[in-house]
């Protein structure tokens, strides 16, 4: 007991109310300090404790209580020197009601409480009472976050107070339903399904229901805590999983978001069915056929030598059919199938169904057959390989111009052996003569064995490029003799492939048994893109015949192909001098036509004891050989540029040997055609 001097209620609350009113700061204790930090956990209340009734200054205590029910008696409560009489209690508590609902909150004490719904005050009981005073009141709360506060107040003598919240759970007054479960999660492990999710705020909350795909698994009974663990059948399926929450008066609320989780798949597929076994077509294997699995991703074939021997797997397949092409000659074979799925699950094997026939066995198949054209794509090389194990005969390439290839017919080339016997791949090459262009070969090459048996064929197939068809004949063709050859003149092809023109020249001679023949004496090529050419020919006075072929890219011509070419017969100008050059001259000479485009470059053999030279061109003016170089003779070398030599006509010069006594050898005589400039 206090033995402290008590003051009167209404002068202290008076004196409290003044304080605050003066905004006076006390300075703070460790105590006060501390209390002020207090954090209470979930739906427990935080309670902070003063000297007066009013609440005012700074809480004397705050703790945590898990309920209000409190009988303070004569004795001072918070055990921190509170007064007797004269002194307060607030209690506040934040929390999610969940969905709200209806509630009742009972309230009693001595002497005054005051409780509030986010600051509503919801039950007034404020006053110095001799005896304890009760109401209850029933309230709605709406969802979510609500704070209750409750204000208690000890004037005088004997102090108690409690109060209770609850949710009114009857059937006929609680309508509103909890709200829907949410963070639903589920992970798989092994068969199970492991499920958890939030748990629900409502305070009325009776339980959880869980469905899968909208079944209800959960039972007849409500799960009290929010983790649920489900064996779904084990058939690699996908599961649509919710959770409904329920309250104590039977609402039951909507389904929470959907989780989908995968079951562990460990059902076997279907046992395959309606296995056929046949021999193929060619006899030289058996083709299995069997009733498709619906969830099978793949199948196994199984063979045996008896219907109850062992089962040894001989290969998979993806589609419902599959051909043993590694079946021995003269044994009898059973055969089953078992089917895989996506999780690899293996069904049990078919029904067994025996052959019914034996086999003979065929050489390997060869392998890997290319062709490879030449540079002049004129002819291919065959390339192929088997591995060494499977040689076991001679090589045979057979070819036609349909598919597939008879492979009785001549055999097309002779296949040459690039590796030896024993090594691990045996290569293989032929060259066939494969000369028609723009034909599609088919090529079979097999295999035959000792006993003559041939394997299966590896055909592919190759084309030749381009075509056997000879650009059209050239027109329009004219020939003039000019002073510096015969100049021809001729339509531009119309073929696209055009590579070249050839001129020919040569003479007609008539032959009374053959006809007439085309001697060819020469002949020049000429770009595709020109279709005007100057034969250079030396001015004589000679009669010539001039072809032009065209010839496309891949070498087609009308002369290659031996038929008829328009021609055009020219005789030429008679440029020759008109004095005969001495025989017995000991100079050798050759002219042609500069490099630079004008003029003549002579070149002559060097003559023993000449001690210069002279050079003369024929004048046509004159008729005569005129000197070119000066006198005294300043020629020593045995080369020299006539740079004075008219362009557009032919040229014929001497080159003599100048001796010490001043005597002239025999001239050397040649002749250079000089083109006309252009430009």
């Amino acid at each position: 007991m206090h033995t402290q001097k008590r003051i009167p209620a209404a002068r202290a609350a008076a004196l409290a109310l003044s304080v605050a009113a003066a905004g006076l700061a006390l300075p703070a204790t460790a105590a006060q300090a501390a209390t002020a930090s207090v954090t209470c956990g979930t739906g427990v209340w935080k309670a902070t404790y003063y000297a007066n009734t009013t609440f005012a200054g700074t809480a004397k205590k705050t703790a945590c209580d898990t309920a209000i029910s409190e009988n303070y008696g004569t004795g001072d409560p918070a055990g921190v020197t509170l007064p007797k009489d004269n002194f307060g209690v607030r209690w506040t508590v934040t929390r999610d009601f969940g969905s709200g609902g209806p509630f009742s909150f009972a309230a009693s004490a001595q002497d005054g409480i005051r409780v509030y719904l986010d600051g509503t005050r919801k039950i007034n009981l404020w006053k110095d009472y001799t005896s304890t005073q009760k109401k209850t009141v029933n309230v709605t709360v709406p969802k979510g976050k609500h704070t209750l506060r409750v204000d208690f107040a000890a004037f005088k003598g004997k102090a108690n107070v409690a109060f209770a919240y609850a949710p009114r759970t009857s059937a006929s007054v609680d309508k509103v339903k909890p709200l829907a479960p949410t963070a639903l999660k589920g992970t798989v492990s092994g068969y199970t399904s492991q499920l958890s999710w939030a748990k629900n705020a409502e305070l009325d909350l009776a339980g959880y229901r869980v469905y899968r795909n909208g079944g209800l698994i959960s039972g007849s009974s409500l799960l009290t805590k929010p983790a649920y663990t489900d064996t779904p059948p084990p058939t690699g399926a996908k599961y649509a999983y919710t959770v409904t929450a329920v309250d104590k008066a039977g609402n039951a609320s909507a389904k929470s978001a959907a989780v989908t989780l995968s079951s562990v798949d460990r059902t076997a597929p279907a046992v395959p069915t309606g296995l056929t076994v046949a021999v193929s077509a060619d006899g030289k294997g058996y083709d299995l056929a069997w009733t498709s699995v619906a969830d099978a991703t793949r199948y196994t074939v199984y063979r045996a030598t008896s219907a109850t021997g062992t089962y040894s797997s001989i290969g998979t397949t993806y589609t419902a059919s599959y051909t043993d092409t590694k079946a021995a000659e003269k044994i009898t074979y059973y055969y089953a199938v078992a089917a895989t799925d996506a999780a690899a699950n293996l069904s049990a094997k078919s029904v067994p169904v025996g052959a019914g026939t034996t086999l003979t066995v065929l050489p390997a198949t060869i392998q890997n057959v290319t062709a490879t054209l030449n540079s002049s794509a004129t002819w291919f090389t065959l390339n192929w390989s088997i591995p060494g194990a499977d040689w076991t005969g001679d090589m045979k390439v057979y070819a036609s111009k349909t598919s597939p290839v008879p492979l009785d017919g001549n055999e097309w080339c002779s296949p040459y052996r690039e590796s030896n016997l024993g090594a691990a791949v045996a290569k293989f090459s032929c060259t066939p003569n494969a000369s028609t262009r723009g034909a599609t070969y088919y090529i079979a090459v097999v295999q035959v064995d000792d006993d003559g048996d041939v394997s299966l064929p590896a055909e592919i197939s190759f084309t030749i490029p381009g075509d056997e068809i000879a650009p059209a004949a050239v027109t329009g063709l004219t020939a003039e003799a000019t002073n510096y050859g015969i100049a021809l003149d001729w339509d531009d092809s119309p073929d696209s492939d055009l590579q070249r023109y050839v001129v020919y020249r040569g003479t007609i001679v008539e032959d009374d048994e053959d006809g007439a023949h085309f001697i060819t004496e020469g002949y020049q090529y000429v770009s595709g893109a020109t279709s005007e050419f100057v034969y250079p020919l030396e001015q004589d006075g000679e009669t010539w015949t001039f072809l032009v072929d065209a010839v496309d890219v891949w070498g087609n011509s009308l002369v290659g192909q031996r038929k008829p070419i328009p021609y055009v017969t020219v005789t030429e100008l008679n440029l020759t001098p008109t004095v005969e050059t001495p025989s017995g001259s000991p100079v050798d000479l050759d002219a042609t036509a500069a490099s630079s485009g004008t003029g003549v470059d002579l070149d002559w053999s060097s003559v023993t004891d000449a001690v210069s030279y002279r050079v003369y061109r024929w004048n046509p003016a004159t008729s005569a050989y005129e000197r070119l170089t000066t006198d005294p003779d300043p020629l020593t070398a045995t080369a020299w540029t006539d740079t004075t030599a008219a362009s557009g006509t032919t040229h014929y010069y001497w080159v003599t040997a100048v001796y010490a006594d001043g005597t002239e050898s025999a001239p050397g005589a040649d002749y250079a055609i000089v083109a006309p400039t252009t430009g």
